[in-house]
């Protein structure tokens, strides 16, 4: 009697600890999948243009037809992050396909370093496919010391192919909206350059 007992209590050990290994493990993929989520739903509106977000293009345009369309400028800072952040100029008139060159200006008003990440996106967000950046400070995680300002640049056109689409083509005005965020200071750690090339 007492020996089935004891081998009961040693299944019933054994079943805790397999169960107990497989919710962990659980856990453990379900973290994984959250911190891959993010990069792939941000490829997938990059390819897709989705949620107004724009594309990444390696060179200018080389193609300037003459149509008009106005991109306005936004800027926000998200919370916990003391940086005063803003174009330089509030809009601007470009021709489709006209490679152009805006600034805006960041700066950071606490008294230690910070490093910020934007995200970004265009409305109406029909316009998402068709406006390329060739370059752009969201592109990188940006570091200020306390009180440095600097001056950001975003190279971008409006591909002329959005005159081949039936809702995006009577569009004449278009808003580029940026937001910072504070980068965890770990991850901004990690992310730095080592000295001496190591």
């Amino acid at each position: 009697m007492q020996a089935e007992r004891d081998h009961g209590g040693h299944s019933n050990g054994r079943r805790h600890r397999t169960l107990g290994l497989s919710l962990a493990a659980l856990v453990l993929g379900m973290v994984g999948m959250s911190f891959a989520a993010v990069p792939l739903y941000k490829l997938y509106c990059q390819t897709t243009g989705y949620a107004g977000t724009t594309q990444r293009v390696v060179k200018p345009s080389e193609v300037v037809v003459d149509r008009m369309m106005r991109v306005r400028f936004d800027a926000n800072v998200g919370p916990g992050l003391e940086w005063d952040f803003g174009p330089l100029q509030n809009t601007v008139d470009v021709k489709l396909g006209e490679n152009t060159l805006v600034f805006f200006r960041a700066t950071n008003r606490s008294d230690r370093p910070v490093t910020g990440t934007s995200t970004f996106n265009v409305t109406p967000e029909m316009v998402g496919p068709y406006f390329a950046k060739v370059e752009c400070f969201c592109f990188t995680e940006q570091r200020l010391e306390p009180g440095e300002s600097i001056e950001m640049p975003v190279s971008f056109y409006i591909d002329p192919a959005i005159l081949q689409d039936t809702d995006a083509k009577a569009l004449d005005l278009v808003t580029l909206s940026y937001t910072f965020y504070p980068v965890p200071a770990k991850a901004a750690v990690a992310a730095a350059p080592k000295a001496n090339g190591s």
